[in-house]
């Protein structure tokens, strides 16, 4: 078999057909998608024949809630989309076509358009039903085309190779189209200076303008996944986050939007959880095992279609006796244990399966696969003793160990070592006191505070100490919190004051300043001031503590309540007291007569179980 390859340029000018084949994940994801609302909702989607003028999808793109879907799903499109309200396909069309480097500068035009803030304008009577749907914008290469065919009397055949003349600015064979552009305009009785003026819109659209086929194709797929989206939105985002399973990062977001859009997401269960992310019968969303690290496909494989077949499992023993253990052993065991795909059994804890009680030499994962093994050799008919099939002793399940729990950093620790991500909780969980009261902005937000002062607070990972050339010491880390990571640096004096809070999974709280690294605007840096860690903030940070009541909140038991919690934490922080009444829209401070309290967690929760009261700290 002989292979050549040529530019597609060239293939073209030798008259043959170039095509381009798109292998796009969304196919898939749509496919998933559909099967699994058939599982669960005994529905069949014909994709090919949801309405395109379906008004729940419709409302889903007017609110920007696009994320996950095809095409639409960027920040920039996002923000766009809830400006446009699309209201129809053509919308979605146009839209597509405009969000990429050149034409996005008319969206806004596109947009004032659409509402009457500015005046539709047709440079002729006769590009209206040409232009109509893009309110009088040129869009498409196809609206060049009918252009040229209407106005100029060209063929469709002459349109396109006009087309492609401004597309790749060919200026010799622009300016000869244009004479024939303008001759067939006036055979038509169009004014020359019309035909000159719209020649050079065409030439003016044509250097970005996309072709309408193309977008219109993507936009009714992109609505097809909007549509299961707004429908199913449970189903769809498990087939999202099925199809990016080796992608960490998008794991992570997807997952947070999952969360944010008021579903349900649970880790990964030994009786619940299938190879794919999927949905339980409470509506949740179920992690997959194929994103648990150790967990092969023919793990997976032995533990679903048993399970299938035969039921849950009960407990750890049963679990072993029932599985083949040369396909699931001892590794895909601890990362299931790690991931709490064992939590429902609950009887035990993370930290029994992997502890060695009195005298034992093994810990309880390896005594299960044991026991399974001896249990399997008794039962399975081709096993023979020296003597032949004699009769073998009854195996009792062992004795199982108790012990002291994981502590929540470890359990999430060792989560993340398996999934990529933290499933049952955050290391920063516990600081939202601290978070929501003294940091000024989120770290993924960063880089928007350029010359501003900043404080911050996250988990320190990847710390990197290394030495220059004249022998002083710096380090590289990265801060991390929910939004996202940074990458931060210190060196010589602030590298020597602050070196001792550089440890992997400590948290942090941090002040510095964003600016421009070396005066280069392109590298923008966090220059840290000072550093604590974040369980040192309510002693070292608070000023004050400020509670503000609705007077029409105020009585006898909130005051009481009141009196008795600022009894119950005597300490060194000032308390302010303000009562507001919002309709009449003043306030005023009552005496707290020099009133100090010791702020900590137990005081924080104490307030906010009062209701009314809104708590403020300094």
């Amino acid at each position: 078999l002989n292979i050549t390859q040529f530019e597609g340029k060239y293939i073209e000018d030798a008259g043959m057909l170039k095509m381009d084949f798109l292998g796009l994940t969304t196919l898939s994801i749509i496919k998933d998608t559909v099967k699994d609302i058939k599982r669960r909702h005994d529905v069949e989607i014909d994709i090919n024949e949801i309405p395109l003028d379906d008004a729940k999808t419709f409302e889903l793109y007017q609110a920007g809630d696009t994320i996950g879907t095809f095409q639409f799903e960027s920040d920039g499109m996002r923000a766009y989309l809830k400006e446009l309200k699309p209201t129809d396909i053509e919308d979605l069309i146009a839209m597509n076509a405009l969000y990429r480097p050149g034409p996005m500068s008319m969206i806004p035009e596109f947009i004032d358009r659409k509402y009457g803030r500015k005046k539709i304008e047709y440079a002729h009577e006769s590009l209206i039903p040409i232009l109509e749907n893009t309110y009088g914008i040129m869009v498409y290469q196809e609206q060049i085309m009918q252009t040229a065919q209407i106005m100029g009397g060209f063929t469709l055949g002459a349109a396109d190779i006009l087309r492609r003349a401004m597309g790749k600015k060919k200026l010799d064979v622009m300016q000869e189209q244009k004479e024939i552009f303008v001759k067939g305009a006036r055979e038509k009785n169009i004014d020359q200076k019309v035909a000159e003026e719209v020649f050079g819109l065409m030439e003016r659209f044509a250097e970005y303008g996309f072709n309408r086929s193309h977008s219109t194709a993507y936009s009714i797929l992109a609505f097809h996944t909007a549509y299961l989206k707004a429908h199913y939105p449970a189903e769809y985002m498990a087939a999202v986050l099925t199809h990016n399973m080796s992608n960490l990062k998008k794991i992570d977001f997807y997952l947070n939007s999952v969360r944010k859009m008021g579903l349900e997401v649970l880790g990964p269960d030994i009786n619940e959880s299938y190879p794919s992310f999927t949905v339980n019968q409470t509506g949740a969303i179920r992690f997959g095992l194929a994103a648990v690290k150790g967990v092969g496909q023919k793990a997976m494989d032995e533990i679903v279609t048993e399970r299938d077949k035969n039921g849950s499992y009960r407990n750890l023993f049963e679990l072993t006796k029932r599985l083949n253990i040369k396909l699931v052993n001892k590794r895909c065991f601890e990362s299931l244990v790690y991931a709490g795909a064992l939590d429902c059994f609950k009887k035990l804890h993370r930290a029994q399966y992997f502890y060695k009680g009195n005298n034992e030499d093994k810990n309880l994962i390896e005594i299960a696969i044991k026991f399974a093994s001896a249990l399997q050799a008794k039962f399975n008919p081709d096993q023979h003793t020296l003597f032949g099939k004699a009769e073998m002793p009854e195996i009792r399940e062992p004795d199982i160990y108790d012990c002291e729990p994981w502590s929540e950093m470890e359990l999430l620790k060792n989560e993340k070592e398996v999934t990529g991500i933290y499933l049952s909780g955050h290391p920063l969980d516990r600081f939202k006191i601290e978070i929501d009261n003294f940091c000024s902005c989120k770290v993924s937000d960063l880089e928007h505070f350029k010359n501003k002062d900043v404080e911050i607070a996250g988990m320190i990972s990847g710390v990197r100490i290394g030495t220059d050339k004249y022998g002083k010491q710096y380090a590289f880390f990265t801060i991390e919190d929910y939004s996202g990571k940074f990458n931060l640096s210190l060196f010589s004096e602030g590298y020597l004051k602050m070196r001792h809070f550089l440890v992997d999974g400590e948290t942090i709280f941090i002040k510095g300043r964003m600016q421009m690294r070396n005066n280069f605007d392109d590298r923008i840096e966090l220059r840290i001031k000072s550093m604590m860690l974040l369980n040192e903030v309510l002693d070292k940070e608070i000023r004050f503590i400020n509670i503000h009541i609705p007077l029409s909140d105020i009585s006898d038991e909130l005051m009481n309540d009141l009196n008795k919690i600022i009894e119950e934490h005597p300490g060194k922080c000032e308390l302010k007291i303000k009562v507001f009444d919002q309709a009449e829209n003043i306030s005023v401070m009552l005496p707290s007569q020099n009133v100090k309290l010791h702020v900590d967690r137990e005081l924080i929760k104490s307030l906010e179980s009062v209701n009314g009261l809104k708590i403020n700290l300094n």
